[in-house]
This record gives structure tokens, sequence and C-alpha cells, in this order.
């Protein structure tokens, strides 16, 4: 497999998750286990405005503060190389889910996973630049931008993102440990 580096950016802020309606701790739980399933595959840069404690084994980058494309150009700024970027809302992840996904990644220059629904991305992998495009509509953006759709099953935790509570529900028995002790 290449060596990658793994920006994942987190939001960090009150504001964090707020159409999922979490609690801070419930939104740093989230990110914290999608880090930590990140730091079992491959070195990991966390942008973000949290605390750099919050991510143990990672390394912290300040969080521009002009947003998602910033916050993931900042982190692409910080690596070298084959560069992964992951979103941080990803709480059923498996280290070997990504893995798998990072080796189909290493033979094509720009590689992408959508979200469960299709339309979002969860994954953009670049071997030398990246364009980018993330949010509502970025599979499609991605895409356009010759990104490569990787094979990833539907149900795998890459592509469970989660925004809203129900998306959380569906992922409750799949959860990492620190989201399972945020859910009541």
């Amino acid at each position: 497999m290449r060596e990658w580096t793994i920006v994942i950016p987190v939001k960090g802020t009150d504001a964090a998750k707020s159409r999922l309606g979490a609690t801070r701790e419930l939104a740093r739980a989230i990110a914290q286990d999608t880090v930590d399933a990140a730091l079992q595959v491959a070195p990991v840069i966390v942008v973000t405005a949290a605390s750099p404690t919050d991510f143990p084994g990672a390394r912290v980058v300040a969080d521009p503060g002009r947003g998602l494309a910033a916050a993931v150009g900042a982190g692409i700024a910080h690596a070298g190389g084959a560069v992964a970027v992951l979103l941080g809302d990803l709480p059923a992840l498996r280290p070997e889910e990504l893995r798998s996904a990072l080796v189909a990644a290493s033979t094509l220059d720009r590689a992408f996973v959508p979200d469960a629904e299709g339309s979002g991305t969860s994954l953009i992998t670049s071997t030398t630049d990246h364009a980018a495009a993330f949010g509502a509509g970025s599979a499609q953006r991605h895409r356009d931008a010759g990104y490569v759709e990787l094979d990833v099953p539907p149900s795998s935790g890459l592509r469970s993102d989660v925004d809203t509570p129900d998306q959380l529900e569906s992922l409750r028995d799949r959860v990492g440990p620190r989201t399972r002790a945020q859910l009541p």
C-alpha cells in the first residue's frame, strides 16, 4: 500500500453537528472515534478549533475558521505525498474498511467514496493534487473533477456519515466506544 497521510477536518465548536442536534460532547466523541480508527491505518492530521488534547496521536493543525474547504486546504498544506481527506463524522468506521479503500486508491491518481445516500462524499484521495468539493452534491462534483469512485458497500462504516438523529440511531450498535458512551 502507498504511504498515505489522512487529513480529517473537525469543526470543534459549539456549532459542530448542529443538524444532528448533538451536544458538544457527542460531536467530539464522533470525531474521536473517526480519528481513532484512522490512526490505526496511517498518520493523521486533524484540522480543528478544538483542543489538541482531544486527539492524542494525531498532528493537530488550527482550523483557519473559513469553512470546510479552508480547513481541508489547511490540512493538505501540512501533509505531503499521497493525501486522503476523511470527514470526521464516521463513528462506525472500522480501520480495515479504511485500509481497504486506501489500498484500492493507491493505483489511482484520484479516488473517492460517496456517502451511503450516494450524493455526498466521505473520503477523497489523491496521489498528486486535490480538487476537494465537499458539501451537498459533492459526489458528482468529485466525479467531474476526475475522482474515481471506489467500490465500497453502502453499509460500510466508511460510507456511514452521521448528520441526522435517524442516521445515528441506525448505527447505534456499530459506533465506536466514545460515541456509544455519549448515547442515551
